[in-house]
């Protein structure tokens, strides 16, 4: 095998992506311990906080979050164990249900969020100049959305007339 292969950007960019993920997630796994969340639960909480009425329908959920739908329905039960979402079933379609954050799921964020920012702050925005952020977060977003199409699923639903 040519060794020059290695060498090749492509297999750079992708190797660089897993080492500056690795790293964050390690240190953001560590202050969502300290809340009490799981990363997935985190995700989950932030993910339904920034949709339309604090709501996602449980199979957007799914989509967003890339677990399957059994995946989302086993954090969902253990986080309406907490008391950090609730179901609601939708209207017009009973086999659609949605999940919605609780207050208690807001406190939480809001008790998170602080830490979090400054983690991002200090080990990735902040290592960026304003121009290679807007770079990467342009970059980032077509990738995300060529290899993830539902990722942004159930987030442009004007509030208060959630599809079922």
């Amino acid at each position: 095998m040519d060794q020059n292969v290695f060498d090749d950007p492509r297999i750079t960019a992708v190797g660089l992506l897993y080492e500056a993920q690795a790293g964050l997630a390690a240190r953001f796994a560590t202050q969502f311990e300290e809340h009490g969340l799981s990363p997935v639960e985190f995700e989950v909480l932030t993910r339904l906080a920034r949709s339309p009425n604090n709501q996602l329908r449980m199979t957007d959920l799914a989509a967003q979050t890339s677990l399957s739908t059994s995946g989302v329905t086993r954090v969902v039960d253990r986080m309406e164990r907490d008391g950090l979402i609730r179901r609601r079933a939708c209207p017009s379609d009973r086999r659609s249900s949605f999940a919605v954050v609780t207050a208690a799921g807001l406190d939480r964020l809001d008790e998170t969020l602080p830490g979090h920012l400054k983690i991002i702050e200090q080990w990735f925005t902040g290592q960026l100049a304003p121009a290679q952020l807007d770079g990467l977060l342009d970059g980032l977003r077509r990738v995300r959305d060529a290899v993830h199409p539902g990722a942004t699923a159930g987030s442009t639903e004007p509030p208060g007339s959630p599809a079922c």
